[in-house]
């Protein structure tokens, strides 16, 4: 939202145009809809495009000649807000009330299990700087500002931003959600050095030991 708040008030009303417009929508619409020139909604969505919140697809049939036809981007899309903490929180509380920590701990690691599992693991005899790097580029992809870091001799992933904070601090068991994922897209144990949740500057793992196949076993913290 706060994004979408940073573009001018035509453009934003533009865009909610296009987002209530199923099949996207036509200069001309847009024009009746905005009561703005041609010419404007053009610059307008010349502006939109450049930044990808919009793009120009196929013609639209219109009975005569056919017509250019705009629709949001999924980056367009996600300007506007969507809840998912709100939601998120709801979900755990709801699943702590009636099962308990150990069922949420354990639905927890299986989801992150799972969704771990559906990355492709790095071969067995990848060296462990590789397979730290290709763990933090995915981290960092899901939001966590991941990266690798040197500690002495070794090589960590730090990441400065943890996506659950607000949850952790409520229910520490999500991060085992983490720790499984890591676990599962690595092939590796996984040790949870530092957190943010508990002071930590950093939520910071190690990557210790091959799980030989067993990847639903415990991360050790």
């Amino acid at each position: 939202m706060v994004a979408l708040r940073q573009l001018g008030t035509t453009q934003q009303r533009l865009l909610r145009q296009l987002l209530m417009a199923n099949e996207g929508g036509t200069v001309e619409s847009l024009c009746a809809q905005l009561r703005i020139s041609h010419n404007a909604v053009r610059q307008h969505l010349s502006a939109l495009i450049a930044r990808r919140y919009v793009v120009r697809t196929q013609s639209k049939a219109s009975g005569g000649r056919p017509t250019a036809c705009y629709r949001l981007t999924e980056e367009g899309h996600a300007l506007f807000p969507r809840h998912y903490g709100v939601i998120a929180t709801g979900l755990l509380a709801q699943l702590h009330a009636q099962w308990g920590d150990a069922a949420m701990e354990s639905t927890l690691r299986e989801l992150g299990h799972h969704l771990g599992s559906q990355e492709i693991a790095p071969a067995p005899d990848t060296q462990l700087k590789d397979v730290v790097h290709g763990v933090a580029q995915k981290l960092d992809a899901l939001g966590y500002e991941a990266t690798a870091a040197r500690h002495g001799e070794e090589w960590q992933i730090e990441a400065f931003n943890c996506v659950f904070h607000a949850l952790a601090r409520q229910y520490p068991q999500v991060c085992k959600f983490d720790l499984a994922y890591m676990e599962a897209a690595s092939g590796r144990r996984v040790h949870h050095m530092e957190c943010i949740v508990r002071g930590g500057h950093v939520c910071r793992f190690r990557l210790g030991a091959l799980l030989s196949g067993n990847k639903d076993g415990d991360a050790e913290e």
